[in-house]
C-alpha cells in the first residue's frame, strides 16, 4: 500500500479567510471519493492547533499501488480539483511512502504474562 500525504499553507489575511480556503480545500478533495480507482481511502483535516508552523490542511490518502498512485496524478477528477485550488495555496509539502513491507516497526511487541 502508498500513503500518500499533502500538507498545505492557504492563502487568507484574516482568519475568516483562511477557514473558507480551508473548506473549500476539504470539500473538493473530498469530492475524489469512490472516483478514482485504486484510492483506498482519503481524509482531509483542518489543523485545530493553531500553533504558527502549522500548517494548514492535511491530505491523507492510500493508494493499492505505485500505479494507481501515479494514475490519481493524472486523473482528470484530481486534475479538476488542482484547477479549483491553484490559488489558495501558499506552500505545499508530500510524503509518499510504501507501507506495503511488514517491518520491525510494524511488528507488535509482545505482551508480558503476569501473574495473578
Amino acid at each position: 500500500m502508498i500513503k500518500h500525504i499533502v500538507m498545505w499553507n492557504l492563502r487568507g489575511d484574516t482568519p475568516a479567510e483562511k477557514a473558507a480556503s480551508s473548506t473549500l480545500l476539504k470539500r473538493s478533495f473530498e469530492s475524489l471519493r469512490g472516483r478514482i480507482p485504486g484510492m483506498l481511502h482519503l481524509e482531509v483535516g483542518i489543523d485545530s492547533s493553531g500553533v504558527d508552523y502549522a500548517c494548514d490542511v492535511v491530505l491523507y490518502s492510500e493508494f493499492d499501488s505505485q500505479a494507481a498512485l501515479d494514475a490519481y496524478a493524472a486523473h482528470p477528477e484530481h486534475q479538476r480539483v488542482k484547477r479549483e485550488l491553484a490559488d489558495l495555496r501558499v506552500a505545499r509539502h508530500q510524503v509518499d511512502y510504501d507501507d506495503s513491507s511488514e517491518g520491525p516497526a510494524h511488528t507488535p511487541h509482545p505482551q508480558k504474562e503476569t501473574s495473578p
